[in-house]
């Protein structure tokens, strides 16, 4: 169909020898060609299953179309965009310039370290960004959910390097006389020239915000708190305990022959039985500190002549704690504060701001035992915490509006109750 519009459109039918059938991700039959002007208006959340394979392979090699990232499996969009940037000319031979139609998907889905983000993270670092084009909505024939348009370049002006034009052209739009589907509205010529006059004078106002590509960025930390747990041998945490699959792994055996099996399950039970036996000897003190618990349950253990293996052990102490905020910290074999994965936290620090400052002015006011995690680094730059992108487009023209004011939703509900009156009186006049 491509191919029949094109030789209808030329003399010569010359430019219809450029469309190849097959798949732009996975069968790229212009891969030694690049273009001054690239557009693009890929399929919204379309999943590339099909293309699954080749496109995961070629993602493998340094420097390909792939290389920065992909997306999740439901939503190809920003691989098609990562084609396009692929197809770019060098900045030497005078660069490219893209723009690309997308849903909202490609602007924040994908948490830091998510294929998505790095993309974008690619994207902008490169300083490949030019500006992003908010749509109105119902453009489109089978959909109205809002669009994006994406302008990016690899050969900026001087005054863009760095920058990220928003453009909110939401309510540049004319009604149709005639509905087609989800297409009830259409972009007239004179909208089409005010938006190419905001981006081309690149001045901030009510439509137009200029920013620093570093503004979408933040580094998401992990922040913990220390693990503070009381320890008691109370007839219902040692009933706990036999839910512990360690425990009750000491009654299976892995031999294969019945008798050996039959021998190792006794031995397993009667362990069973004597550590049982042993909690249940113990006084219903409740210990708020680890350290001090494990010392009398070690020393119990060792009188009876009981071996416990690390996993049982560890299964032991699990089921006898519960989180108490008034109990001592639990400390690991150097002496550090073990974290509690139940309170574990993170925070999302803008790139501009320093993360100890953040910490320290955000969090420790609210949890003071809390601390940064140094175990979550990010895997480019292995600095604290994992970089990501994200571009919350309505956040930037987000205005505020009052709520009503409650005479007004008062003066309302009193109409409204005149109505229902009048309503009622009117019908018993009636009967």
């Amino acid at each position: 169909m491509c191919k029949s519009d094109l030789y209808m459109k030329s003399v010569d039918g010359k430019d219809a020898e450029n469309i190849k059938f097959g798949s732009t991700l996975s069968q790229d039959q212009h891969s030694d060609k690049t273009f001054d002007y690239l557009l693009a208006n890929p399929p919204y959340g379309k999943d590339w299953k099909r293309d699954k394979d080749a496109v995961e392979t070629e993602a493998q090699k340094a420097g390909s179309r792939f290389s920065a990232g992909t997306p999740r499996i439901s939503d190809g969009q920003l691989l098609f965009l990562q084609h396009m940037i692929a197809r770019m000319k060098p900045e030497t031979q005078g660069g490219s310039r893209v723009a690309i139609v997308m849903n909202g998907s490609p602007l924040f889905t994908g948490d830091a370290g998510s294929g998505e983000s790095e993309i974008r993270r690619w994207i902008l670092e490169n300083d490949w960004l030019e500006a992003i084009i908010a749509l109105p909505n119902d453009l489109f024939y089978n959909t109205g959910i809002a669009t994006y348009i994406w302008v990016l370049t690899n050969h900026k002006a001087a005054e863009r390097r760095g920058k990220v034009q928003l453009i909110n052209a939401s309510e540049f739009w004319l009604p149709m006389r005639k509905s087609l589907g989800s297409k009830r509205r259409e972009i007239s010529s004179e909208h089409i020239r005010e938006i190419t006059e905001i981006f081309q004078s690149f001045q901030p106002s009510e439509v137009s915000k200029i920013f620093d590509r570093e503004d979408f960025g933040y580094r998401k930390i992990t922040v913990e708190r220390p693990l503070r747990l009381n320890f008691q041998a109370s007839p219902e945490r040692i009933e706990r305990l036999k839910e512990q699959s360690a425990f009750a792994s000491l009654a299976v055996s892995k031999k294969k022959s019945a008798e050996m099996k039959g021998i190792e399950k006794q031995a397993g039970k009667e362990q069973q039985r004597l550590i049982l036996d042993i909690l249940n000897s113990f006084p219903d003190t409740l210990y708020h500190d680890r350290g001090e618990f494990e010392k009398v349950l070690k020393k119990a253990m060792k009188t009876k002549g009981i071996t416990l293996a690390p996993a049982v052990y560890k299964a032991i102490l699990s089921a006898l704690s519960e989180g108490d905020e008034t109990a001592n910290i639990c400390l690991d074999k150097q002496g550090n504060p073990e974290p509690d994965t139940d309170l574990r936290d993170t925070e999302n620090v803008p790139l501009k701001q320093d993360i100890n400052d953040y910490f320290d002015r955000e969090v420790l006011p609210h949890v003071t035992d809390a601390w940064i995690s140094d175990t979550v680094r990010d895997i480019r730059d292995g600095a604290l915490g994992k970089v990501g992108y994200e571009i919350n487009f309505n956040r930037y023209f987000y205005k505020y509006q009052p709520p009503r004011t409650l005479e007004a939703i008062e003066a309302d509900i009193k109409a409204v109750e005149g109505e229902i009156l009048a309503m009622l009186t009117s019908l018993e006049e009636r009967i």
